[in-house]
């Protein structure tokens, strides 16, 4: 079998359903082994944006997803993306095309040293050099995406390399390890609980899917402790439980702040622990924390490297959470005070009082319109910015909900993840949160949904400003603007350009009415907002 060929095999027997890439002729015998196979070839106009979608696939599907670019430039645009995966800790194979064997170490067009390029955040860059190892490393490739920490592995392709034969072409998967925690170690978790007057479950992106959030919810209810969700993880659980103890990053409220570090328990499962999962290193608190930790991760690596743990498992943290969900002890009375408590501080950090503001919309009216009249399952995309905190303060999701957005913090993501979105799983409708500085970055992906029958659904806030630099410029430097303001097109035009219906709002609209039509859309469609610049975030006004 030729090369390609086998690739695309492997690709399919891994769960691959689609590919995204923009093509090149370093992996032209790639491209035509794809023709009639069974895989959708979802062709981007960059690859930056071709990586976020993959990215954004596999952050609903558990699959890795899968992205081809061409060698050198094609390569470089594509390492946001893989530099997000490994932040995100992401599943995602990354296949680049690369110079022929014997054109290597001669300095030729486009060739680059890919493991010195991607080495320092991958899990592993393999140059696939010889075709008669390719049943090797293809599954091999999978297995590492996917044990541990999830995260990229970058695979260069010798273009001459795709048309050689491979003389046994056995297609295989190597599943994963079987991962368990000691009976002890779970009966001494058990004793924790049963004598923890305050105890917080910190929950992290790998509990999202229906397979952790019924885990999350089952342990919750049946142990009575609280749930914290790390950022960009609302989705794991229900926002309106009285045992949702809210959602943690560098903004949040103070008041729930302060309740939350009353814990004297902390079960961390299903996050590395972080610097925005723990409010930088304040809870738990970096090296020592003032509570008990237990840290629930598949993984060592992350247990114990920056905090100490009294006890680590490393274990499906869905699997642990659903064990303790079963016969539970009867826990202190001073249980439900803790509850009751935590849950009023998370409640009023809920509560958003409309801003009087003349620059422009208010955009955190716009936010609650839109999770008031959204489809209960909508997928909630989000670039980076300031206006994505009102969703993620006031939007009470669920485990019905999806919300895709990067911890890595990078601008573009916000277009290409939900048109993503839009073609894995078309029944959704996805919500896409993007400002007038990312959506300039990959919204030509637009095109791509286009022109394969993708249907998101995108807010851009205009309000001329690159808003969250623009705080940190405030506030160090006040009165002295430089190198923030914007000077836009007509996103209206720009969007009816690409086909999409267009609706937008401007100071005096009625916010109400107008996004009940976008939503109401059967098409693409954008909503452009002229938001204010003065309303900057859910956290504060610009001049404050």
């Amino acid at each position: 079998m030729r090369a390609a060929d086998f690739i695309v095999q492997s690709l399919k027997a891994h769960g691959v359903k689609r590919v995204y890439c923009v093509p090149g002729e370093s992996y032209l015998a790639l491209l035509d082994a794809l023709h009639d196979a069974g895989i959708q070839v979802i062709i981007c106009r960059h690859e930056g944006g071709a990586g976020f979608m993959a990215v954004a696939e596999a952050k609903m599907t558990g699959i890795p997803g899968v992205v081809l670019v061409s060698r050198g430039p094609g390569a470089t645009n594509l390492s946001i993306a893989v530099h997000m995966a490994e932040q995100d800790a992401v599943p995602l194979i990354a296949i680049v095309g690369q110079v022929g064997r014997d054109e290597k170490y001669r300095f030729v067009f486009q060739e680059m040293d890919y493991g010195a390029v991607f080495g320092s955040f991958t899990k592993g860059v393999f140059e696939l050099d010889d075709a008669t190892r390719l049943p090797e490393m293809l599954p091999r490739a999978f297995r590492l995406a996917l044990e541990g920490v999830q995260g990229p592995v970058v695979l260069p392709v010798p273009e001459d390399m795709l048309r050689d034969d491979v003389p046994e072409p056995q297609v295989l998967t190597y599943p994963l390890p079987a991962l368990g925690v000691a009976p002890a170690a779970l009966e001494l978790l058990r004793e924790m609980l049963l004598h923890a007057e305050r105890p917080l479950l910190i929950a992290g992106s790998r509990l999202r899917g229906a397979k952790g959030a019924d885990a999350v919810a089952k342990f919750a209810a049946a142990q009575r402790v609280p749930v914290a969700v790390t950022w960009k993880s609302q989705d794991v659980f229900d926002n309106a439980s009285e045992l949702y103890a809210g959602h943690l990053d560098m903004g949040t409220v103070k008041a729930l702040r302060e309740e939350l570090m009353q814990a004297d328990l902390i079960v961390a499962a299903g996050t590395r622990l972080g610097d925005f999962a723990t409010m930088g290193f304040a809870l738990p608190e970096a090296p020592q924390p003032k509570q008990a930790l237990v840290h629930i991760y598949p993984d060592s690596k992350p247990i114990g490297r920056v905090i100490r743990a009294d006890l680590g498992l490393v274990a499906d943290p869905a699997e642990v959470l659903n064990a303790l969900a079963q016969n539970p002890r009867v826990a202190p009375a001073a249980r439900e005070r803790w509850i009751s408590s935590v849950h009023a501080a998370c409640v009023a950090g809920q509560t958003y009082a409309l801003r009087n503001v003349a620059d422009g919309v208010d955009f955190g009216a716009v936010t609650l319109a839109l999770a008031k009249h959204a489809p209960a399952n909508a997928v909630v995309t989000m670039d980076a910015g300031n206006m994505t905190t009102w969703a993620h303060r006031f939007w009470k999701m669920s485990p019905k909900n999806t919300m895709l957005g990067g911890v890595v913090g990078a601008m573009g993501f916000g277009v290409p993840s939900a048109v993503a979105a839009s073609l894995v799983d078309p029944s959704r409708t996805p919500i896409c949160f993007v400002g007038d500085g990312g959506v300039l970055m990959n919204g030509n992906e637009l095109a791509t949904a286009l022109a394969f029958g993708g249907k998101p659904k995108i807010v851009i806030s205009n309000n001329g400003i690159y808003g969250t630099i623009r705080t940190h410029q405030e506030r160090h430097f006040p009165h002295r603007v430089s190198g923030t303001n914007l000077v836009n097109p007509d996103f209206t035009a720009w969007a009816k350009s690409f086909g999409a219906d267009t609706f937008e709002l401007k100071l005096g609209d009625d916010v109400d009415a107008v996004v009940k039509a976008f939503l109401a859309s059967p098409n693409m469609a954008v909503l452009h907002v002229h938001s204010s610049a003065k309303s900057l975030s859910a956290g504060g006004t610009l001049p404050g």
